[in-house]
């Protein structure tokens, strides 16, 4: 099927839930077919991929950051980045809220939470993250919005156990303080499972990419 098509068939099955298309080792026309249906929320998991996409296509394209994001890069990202979904150490959270302040601006920063049995996954643990938010964040970190949370499930055929590590999630989720809290979990294997689960954020790249 087309690209095109593709994204019909995904947002067709999922309800209130906002798609954040992965970009991952795509080239430029592909994305400018996303971007011509009219999807404008895209993800990056490499921030020197994230700044070469970004001048080569339209600039009202919201970036998030969804990879491993190291501290000596995170300066290059502040002045532009939409959303940080991979806030996934207290050091990490201090120096976004530094560059934050450097460049005047607030950051929109989701906590990563690490609920996969991976070790190659990264996040603050349960315990971690629910201190975090139960602390006073927003003073410590003016320049940094903490706006929800996102996790990445083990990769596995066990339901059982993805349903598990989502509700893992589910759980911490509750100790935000706003309404609006986005839950940010589900990529292609297994946003049906998170959709089901109460996910209001996806980040899928292969479904929508892969040609039939």
């Amino acid at each position: 099927m087309s690209i095109e098509k593709n994204i019909y068939n995904i947002k067709k099955s999922i309800k209130n839930t906002h798609l954040i298309v992965v970009t991952k080792k795509q080239n430029i026309d592909n994305i400018h077919k996303v971007y011509k249906t009219g999807e404008r929320s895209f993800g990056e998991n490499r921030v020197h991929d994230l700044l070469i996409k970004k001048d080569l296509l339209p600039n009202d394209i919201k970036w998030h950051m969804i990879g491993h994001l190291q501290t000596n890069k995170v300066k290059l990202i502040t002045p532009f980045i939409h959303l940080i979904q991979s806030v996934n150490s207290i050091k990490l959270l201090r120096k976004i809220n530094e560059c934050g302040a450097r460049d005047n601006r607030i950051i929109n920063c989701l906590i990563q939470v690490k609920i996969a049995q991976e070790e190659t996954k990264y996040g603050f643990t349960k315990n971690d993250s629910i201190s975090l938010l139960k602390s006073n964040y927003d003073r410590e970190y003016p320049y940094v919005k903490i706006q929800g949370i996102m996790g990445m499930a083990s990769f596995t055929k066990s339901t059982k156990q993805i349903i598990n590590e989502f509700q893992i999630l589910k759980n911490i989720a509750q100790y935000m303080q706003s309404k609006n809290t986005i839950l940010s979990m589900g990529m292609s294997n297994d946003y049906q499972i998170a959709c089901e689960l109460g996910s209001n954020m996806i980040r899928i790249g292969s479904l929508i990419f892969k040609s039939s």
